[in-house]
């Protein structure tokens, strides 16, 4: 087996990562979480290195309760707040994510032991979320004229308004964009938030309150508890008044039983095991650069990012070659300069994940193409880019989310059929398809998931803010990105003005209300004049 090739940090910072939470940032920070007592700590590791950078208090019920308080209190004010004033917060914080990116990407790094570039793409799809629903709230939320129940006599509108205190729980891949993208839009249509981030990546959330702060965001619509997820997450659960999660379907699913019980909204980012489709006409070189991309962006800590490949056989060889090559020319190592490839996994946890996939499938007859070991050379938690061919079927890494840089290949017919083995899961957050333009647009759809990209692994969609982003199946509920990503967050409320008299003709009688209903009812549907 060649292992891939590695290179360590070579910028004028040295070769060892330094900790960007020294020199009292750390506790400055903390001043943006809401912690009663802070004699309770955790510790933050370091990936990279595994070295403590420094400690994060553990927050309790009490801390969710007054950051609930604190947050019903400044929504209030909020709600009355022109969504174009909202939009001047939300378009400095976008400037001031970029005039500060160093410190915010080194923050990300250090906490996800993450490439410098993965870390650079959530913070450029934070800022562009910020632009985003800072240029459309006002349109989004703007009262609608809609059909009314008779023309002329019934004038109808939809109105839009804020749910409150909206709950986030976010999880550590992207500790930035999935902690604040969705908080955003929810703060654009005029609610409050509290904030769960994950346990080992408080810091990326702390520095984004930071920088809504100095964007104008007024004290107390967003709120961070940092805690475990058994106690403040629950709390959180307890008390919003709309819930949007990311993570695994099991824990989804667990808290979308308890958000029906308290009758409130719920979206989820779930589970994926997502598929790329390598078609017969498809471009080879495209796919095979596409393909790493796709696979081992962010050390596969995506939940978008692809695991299994289905390749036509015309192809096979060629795609197989070209993706093999790809990923053992990749450049692995612990640092903030933009030259290396793919940073480590998150933990220890992550990385025995990796090694118990590979090595079950190393077992039942499974190839591994390039990778399949861990790199203690370069850090505790380095794992190479990893391929695999020739695994049976009913492997559990054919069907199971990794949630790491591994990938199985498999050899199909053609198109058509790769598409078929592709819908056979029981997810369907993510697809690539690649092949011509005209055919994508043709194959794409029939591809059973919330987003599909043709010609690209995820980032085609990932980067459409316009339009809606999900799961189906055990992927998750719900919406995030476009209109429907602000929406969600609001209660919908329909007002219809009724002129002269009533729609219910209080001047007829029963029989004769019925032959003038239907009498409308039959000129409305032949002239068109109703919906």
């Amino acid at each position: 087996m060649t292992s891939a090739s590695t290179t360590t940090e070579t910028t004028d910072r040295g070769a060892a990562p330094r900790n960007p939470l020294a020199g009292g940032v750390a506790e400055r920070l903390l001043g943006f979480a809401t912690v009663a007592d802070r004699t309770d700590t955790r510790e933050i590791p370091m990936p990279f290195t595994g070295e403590i950078i420094a400690e994060i208090p553990v927050g309790t019920e009490a801390d969710v309760e007054a950051a609930f308080a604190t947050a019903r209190r400044a929504q209030a004010s909020w709600a009355k707040v022109t969504p174009k004033a909202r939009r001047e917060v939300l378009h400095r914080f976008h400037d001031l994510l970029l005039t500060h990116q160093d410190q915010v990407l080194d923050i990300v790094q250090a906490e996800t032991g993450k490439s410098r570039s993965s870390a650079f793409e959530e913070l450029v799809h934070t800022a562009i979320t910020a632009r985003y629903y800072g240029n459309q709230a006002a349109d989004l939320l703007a009262p609608k004229r809609a059909h009314g129940a008779l023309p002329v006599i019934s004038r109808t509108t939809v109105h839009h308004h804020p749910k409150g205190v909206v709950g986030v729980i976010a999880p550590w891949n992207y500790p930035l964009t999935l902690a604040v993208s969705d908080a955003i839009a929810a703060l654009a249509a005029g609610n409050a938030i509290v904030l769960k981030p994950d346990s080992t990546t408080p810091y990326s959330a702390l520095i984004a309150a930071d920088l809504l702060a100095r964007a104008g965001l007024p004290e107390g619509l967003f709120n961070v508890v940092p805690g475990p997820g058994r106690v403040v997450g629950q709390a959180i659960l307890a008390r919003a008044d709309y819930l949007m999660f990311t993570g695994s379907s099991a824990t989804g699913r667990s808290l979308a039983a308890q958000a029906g019980e308290r009758l409130i909204g719920f979206s989820a980012e779930l589970g994926g095991k997502n598929a790329l489709v390598v078609a017969e006409d498809a471009d080879v070189a495209a796919a095979a650069d596409g393909a790493r991309v796709a696979c081992f962006t962010n050390s596969g800590h995506l939940c978008v990012s692809i695991e299994r490949i289905y390749v036509a056989n015309a192809v096979w060889d060629e795609f197989l070659a070209a993706f093999v090559d790809r990923a053992k020319a990749m450049t692995l190592g612990a640092g903030y300069g933009w030259e290396i490839d793919m940073g480590c996994l998150q933990s220890p946890e992550q990385l025995a994940t990796a090694e118990r996939f590979v090595e079950d499938a190393r077992a039942a007859g499974a190839t591994v193409l390039a990778g399949g070991r861990t790199r203690p050379d370069l850090g505790p938690t380095f794992y190479e880019p990893t391929i695999l061919v020739d695994v049976p079927e009913g492997t559990e890494v054919c069907t199971e989310e990794v949630f790491g840089p591994v990938v199985v290949v498999e050899r199909v017919a053609d198109a058509r059929e790769g598409i078929r083995r592709a819908n056979d899961s029981r997810y369907g957050l993510n697809a690539s398809l690649w092949t011509t333009p005209r055919r994508g647009r043709e194959l794409g759809p029939l591809l059973e998931a919330g987003s599909v990209n043709v010609n690209d692994g995820f980032g085609a969609t990932f980067a459409s803010v316009d339009a809606p982003m999900g799961g189906w199946k055990d992927s998750g509920v719900g919406r995030r990105q476009g209109a429907e990503g602000l929406l969600k967050y609001t209660e919908s409320q329909t007002v219809t003005v009724q002129r002269l008299f009533p729609v219910t003709f209080p001047f007829l009688s029963r029989r004769n209300y019925s032959r003038v209903m239907s009498l409308a009812l039959n000129l409305g549907k032949k002239f068109r004049i109703l919906p």
